[in-house]
């Protein structure tokens, strides 16, 4: 294993159980990682196992190997989200004022820890799970692994963060509104949420007690069926567990929300990645467009209905007695739950089990759903400034599920300009889990996804990437505005073919205008990268018809760029047959 490298559950143990390692190796590895990605991220965690508690539970694991048993997690270091309780740590749900001892392991931390996993930490969270971006902590905040600008997603953070980084095989988290598929997308992880009820969470404190899920995320679908495999059973000791049951589904026709109703909150870039899963799930199933009306109409019902009042419940002796202890954005949410009246809860109960009813009509039209698991992503800045109404952006495409009852695998599904990551997530009715996971795989063979970019250690400077195509070129006369802000020289590309070029009237020096069109070709431009200081000074000097707009470049991707508006064409000679602004000049 190859220090921050992300660890294999499946190949871990199977190395351990055939004696080509032993649990202790990979304990001692796992503390080199744990120490080295310290000076990054420490706040990932809350608490830690002491180096050597984690070197004893791996000798016990050896010693049980060496008895004769066969362990399916040999050895595996995992790590699990701070509302789930584990025998010898604090659980906080990231409160400090609400922190208590438990008695003793949630039920699903029980069966890993006898399934020969081992148990590295508890990890950081958006407080009491309410958030989908990874910053309501008052132990910090976990960044993106791959850009230490960007929001890791929540509220699982530290868990997805942990495998990310290669930390830890496995990490638990749970999921509400998408808390186990956000992050996962960000992060280019797996996320499994499995069908309520199908893990126990016993031992889990309850953001809504009646929708809430304890999930995995992990590298690759392999692993999170081998950690499903552990954990999937009925648990006498949850009121909300239910008999395990398997759903048989060959999935022939996949529903994708109707084009008109997709919202990417001005992100082309999960635009053109999702048209893009969309067309490799094509390959050898049929894609139906659904009207996604209803399932909207279910999601609002979580924060802005009746469901608000169950997280309300969760936490309402802190919030009467301390609520200074409690997060503002997370009191803001929770507050206003108190005004709830049993007859407001009745009547979206009776809504719910309408739309639910209406959900499960889906299944006669398609077999399974794929949508994008997020339309967008943000940066931590962006987040902090506007902490409600973005995170509501992010749970537009998730925060259904769990109310009508479905099950949902998240799964990688393209790499953003930003080094984040893109995900699309397959949703099945109730106990859809295994074929949800097949349906992943498939999907995954034909995908032939990129591997996920370098990990950021250092904290990369939050930059823009800018197609210029006239003047500001090499050695023509405005370049100096590019070379006095330090941009830095991408590369020479081609648009895609739906551009126009015109050499505008008048204008000095001369300077072409680049307009779409549908009857356009490729034209040639250079893209640079510059600081989003020294970019935002870039376009404050910006002269009118010109401005800087979105432009697709030939591989489908968006950089930011030179437009213009409608009258820089009046009287402008259209060059576009030449392909790009040096052929003109050279022609002169």
């Amino acid at each position: 294993m190859t220090k921050l490298d992300r660890q294999n559950p499946t190949v871990i143990a199977s190395a351990v159980n055939s004696g080509k390692t032993s649990a202790l190796a990979v304990a001692q590895e796992t503390l080199v990682r744990l120490d080295a990605y310290d000076a990054i991220q420490p706040q990932i965690w809350i608490s830690r196992a002491a180096p050597a508690d984690m070197l004893a539970a791996a000798r016990d694991v050896d010693a049980r190997i060496g008895a004769g048993e066969q362990l399916p997690l040999a050895g595996v270091p995992f790590a699990v989200k701070d509302n789930i309780d584990v025998a010898g740590f604090e659980t906080t749900a990231g409160c400090p004022a609400y922190a208590y001892s438990p008695a003793g392991s949630a039920t699903v931390a029980a069966k890993l820890l006898e399934a020969g996993a081992i148990c590295v930490g508890k990890t950081n969270l958006d407080q009491f799970a309410t958030g989908l971006v990874g910053t309501r902590s008052p132990y910090g905040i976990p960044w993106n692994a791959y850009n230490l600008a960007y929001v890791s997603g929540g509220s699982s953070s530290g868990s997805a963060v942990a495998v990310a980084a290669g930390l830890v095989g496995f990490a638990l988290g749970t999921d509400t509104a998408g808390s186990g598929r956000v992050p996962a997308a960000f992060n280019h992880l797996v996320g499994l949420k499995p069908t309520k009820g199908r893990w126990s969470t016993e031992g889990l404190v309850p953001a809504c007690r009646t929708i809430d899920c304890i999930t995995v995320f992990t590298d690759t679908l392999p692993d999170a069926r081998l950690v499903d495999d552990v954990l999937a059973g009925f648990d006498s000791a949850d009121p909300y567990s239910k008999p395990l049951a398997d759903r048989s589904i060959k999935p022939k026709r996949i529903g994708v929300p109707r084009r008109d109703q997709r919202a990417w909150f001005g992100d082309s870039q999960s635009e053109y990645l999702y048209d893009e899963a969309v067309a490799r799930l094509a390959t050898d199933v049929e894609i139906i467009e659904l009207d996604i009306s209803l399932l909207n109409e279910a999601a609002s019902l979580l924060y802005n209905g009746p469901w608000v009042a169950e997280r309300t419940a969760a936490i309402q002796d802190l919030l009467a007695s301390n609520p200074d202890a409690i997060h503002e954005t997370v009191r803001q949410i929770v507050e206003p739950g108190l005004s709830k009246s049993a007859v407001d809860v009745f009547n979206g109960m009776y809504r719910l089990a309408e739309l639910k009813r209406q959900a499960d009509g889906l299944w006669d039209e398609v077999d399974l759903l794929a949508f994008p698991t997020t339309g967008t992503t943000y940066r931590v800045a962006e987040l902090l400034a506007a902490p409600i109404a973005l995170n509501s952006n992010l749970g537009f495409y998730t925060n259904f599920v769990n109310l009508l009852d479905m099950a949902a695998v998240a799964v990688p599904a393209g790499i953003r300009s930003n080094g984040t990551g893109f995900g699309i997530t397959l949703i099945g009715p109730a106990d859809s889990d295994q074929a949800l996971l097949d349906a992943a795989e498939n999907y995954l063979a034909v995908a032939e996804l990129p591997a996920p970019p370098a990990l950021d250690l250092e904290g990369k400077m939050e930059s823009v990437k800018l197609a210029v195509v006239g003047a500001h070129l090499k050695d023509m006369p405005l370049h100096w505005q590019l070379t006095s802000r330090d941009a830095v020289f991408v590369g020479a590309f081609e648009t895609a073919p739906t551009y126009r070029l015109y050499a505008i009237a008048d204008s000095v020096p001369p300077k072409p205008a680049l307009v779409h069109s549908e009857d356009g070709v490729a034209i040639k431009v250079e893209v640079y990268e510059l600081d989003v200081t020294a970019f935002g000074s870039f376009v404050a000097e910006v002269p009118a018809p010109l401005a800087i707009g979105t432009v697709t470049l030939a591989d489908g991707s968006s950089v930011k760029g030179f437009v213009a508006e409608s009258r820089a064409t009046t009287g402008a000679q259209d060059i576009t047959v030449l392909g790009g602004w040096r052929a003109f000049i050279d022609a002169k």
